[in-house]
């Protein structure tokens, strides 16, 4: 019936096949609907329920086909400090704001056809920052704590121009410059913070955003972040460039500085040489600005909204742009070339409200994410785009206790209305400053060690800080590994558990990249690497050394 009436009104093949699959996915949508419970629920899923999900789960993935085409346009998000227990939380929030009991819900990413798991140590950490994870995302190569894109031969906060020559890398903005397609970035950090540095700077330290921030000693050796990204490659090729950081670009400003970090102190507008050295793009500031962009006639965009970090989502105003109406102009921009774009979107402020213990906030800033990732997937065809969503690292973060199905999420894990019970948080942290907040120093009964969680009046406040068993100025980053979900072509390569640096080699490999092994030559074989570090070195003199004394054995017995 349905192929009769698009036959009467004219359809094509192409078009009846792109209704068709519109219409499976709104019934998707529906059935995914139709299996969520009401907070609140005490009426359960029965045996039939399950048994018919788990089938229907195993039927879509029966029908899975990878997608081998070639990636034209490639987008990673990265949700930063998005560790698994922050999915799984933020996955139960965003279900609980919807009016369900949230654990059924699945965030947009999470219905991805393919999954890995990223491990995320630096060279010589254990549990990894923020630095050396980007630069292992985006360049292919992991580095040091810390530093951002060189190898492992350069030290952290020690500069040395030889050694940073040889130990630069190039990144996939690099590989997608050179093979004529456009490149660029969102953020809701400051636009030279470490992951978006990632992309484009090589610097032994990442807090050297901008010229004060950088020793002496070494001004003549490294220029600052904010710098490289105006003036050098690829840097200074990016189509779209979106966040904060107006202190560090040397912008005039009225509102506060951040103390937490530099001001430029050499009297240079960044923001101006931009302006001058690309007349037909768009330096915005604000919203208004940034939306009323005309796509058709700008060349690039500059938006650079606020001194530092951009506002939480929950407490910002309507004069800083959500990261979904970034990301939305961005691929309106980047999607201009014929060739193909390369996007990376990142929601910084993740990992900064879990340094604070704010996990109220942490969850609106994932959820923030997921609607940036909603509005890329309408603007895209997924036949030809590579959407990767990650994070650099996870936090120690966790959910524990047993609450019951439906519980708030960022309530107790316990019923604090049960006599003798004292009540505690599902959510809660390892470490950080959530410790002192909750500590009682106003008794002598030892076992009177915390305040009553349910009697704190600031608990609906979105700067509540959450517990923490061991204080610390700043909570701190976890070392377990992270979710990679993918989907579009290629995306099948993301399975199993590999090294973080892994990433960078699928996209290249995805989208065809110019003197990169890909599919679209067939001439993966080709592409050999020198092994230039000592400790590689030291591995084959001994293997050389081994085989050469079982020779020598051989041709004795003989």
């Amino acid at each position: 019936m349905i192929h009769l009436r698009m036959k009467l009104f004219g359809f094509t093949s192409s078009m009846k096949m792109k209704c068709l699959v519109v219409l499976v996915c709104s019934l998707l949508g529906f059935l995914d609907l139709a299996n969520t419970l009401p907070q609140g629920a005490t009426e359960y899923e029965d045996m039939s329920f399950w048994l018919k999900s788990g089938q229907e789960n195993l039927r879509r993935n029966l029908a899975y086909r990878n997608n081998v085409n070639r990636a034209k346009n490639v987008i990673i998000f990265i949700g930063d400090g998005m560790g698994i227990s922050t999915i799984t939380a933020g996955r139960i929030y965003k279900g609980q704001l919807k009016g369900n009991t949230g654990e059924e819900y699945k965030l947009a990413f999470e219905k991805f056809p393919n999954t890995g798991f990223a491990k995320t140590y630096n060279t010589d950490k254990q549990v990894p920052d923020s630095a050396g994870t980007a630069t292992a995302i985006f360049s292919g190569v992991k580095c040091r704590y810390k530093v951002i894109g060189l190898d492992t031969r350069a030290s952290f906060n020690q500069c040395n121009k030889q050694i940073n020559q040889i130990s630069k890398l190039t990144t996939i903005a690099d590989w997608a410059q050179q093979s004529g397609m456009d490149t660029g970035f969102v953020t809701t950090t400051r636009i030279t913070h470490a992951t978006p540095a990632g992309l484009y700077a090589h610097t032994n330290n990442r807090d050297w955003e901008c010229d004060t921030a950088i020793p002496k000693q070494y001004k003549g050796c490294v220029k600052d972040i904010a710098r490289q990204l105006i003036e050098d490659a690829p840097g200074n090729k990016f189509k779209v460039i979106m966040g904060g950081g107006a202190q560090h670009m040397g912008l005039p400003m009225s509102e506060p500085i951040d103390p937490d970090t530099c001001v430029r102190g050499d009297g240079e507008n960044l923001a101006t040489v931009w302006t001058e050295n690309n007349p037909k793009g768009k330096l915005v500031t604000d919203t208004e600005q940034l939306l009323s962009i005309d796509i058709a006639n700008t060349s690039k965009i500059l938006g650079i909204f606020t001194p530092s970090h951009l506002p939480y989502h929950t407490v910002k105003t309507n004069q800083t742009p959500t990261l979904a109406e970034m990301t939305q102009q961005a691929v309106r921009l980047l999607q201009k070339n014929d060739n193909g774009f390369f996007l990376m979107v990142e929601s910084g402020r993740i990992d900064m409200a879990h340094h604070h213990n704010y996990a109220q906030l942490a969850m609106r800033e994932l959820s923030e994410l997921e609607e940036a990732i909603l509005v890329a997937l309408q603007q895209v065809k997924l036949e030809e785009t590579l959407v990767i969503v990650t994070a650099d690292h996870s936090h120690a973060f966790s959910i524990n206790g047993y609450p019951t199905r439906g519980n708030d999420i960022l309530g107790f894990a316990n019923d604090p209305k049960k006599k003798n019970v004292q009540p505690y948080e599902t959510l809660s942290y390892i470490n950080g400053p959530g410790f002192y907040h909750h500590r009682r120093n106003d008794s002598h009964d030892v076992n009177e060690t915390w305040i009553p969680v349910d009697q704190d009046k600031t608990r609906n406040d979105p700067y509540y800080t959450h517990m923490a068993g061991v204080y610390l100025e700043d909570e701190t980053h976890g070392g377990e590994d992270v979710g990679v979900y993918a989907i579009g072509p290629y995306s099948h390569l993301i399975r199993g558990t590999f090294e973080q640096n892994y990433i960078a080699h699928v996209v290249a490999y995805a989208a065809c990249f110019k003197n990169w092994p890909s599919h679209c030559d067939e001439a993966y074989n080709r592409y050999f690497y020198k092994l230039s570090n000592s400790v590689n070195h030291a591995t084959n003199s001994l293997t050389v050394s081994l085989l050469t004394f079982v020779l020598l054995l051989i041709v004795g017995f003989n």
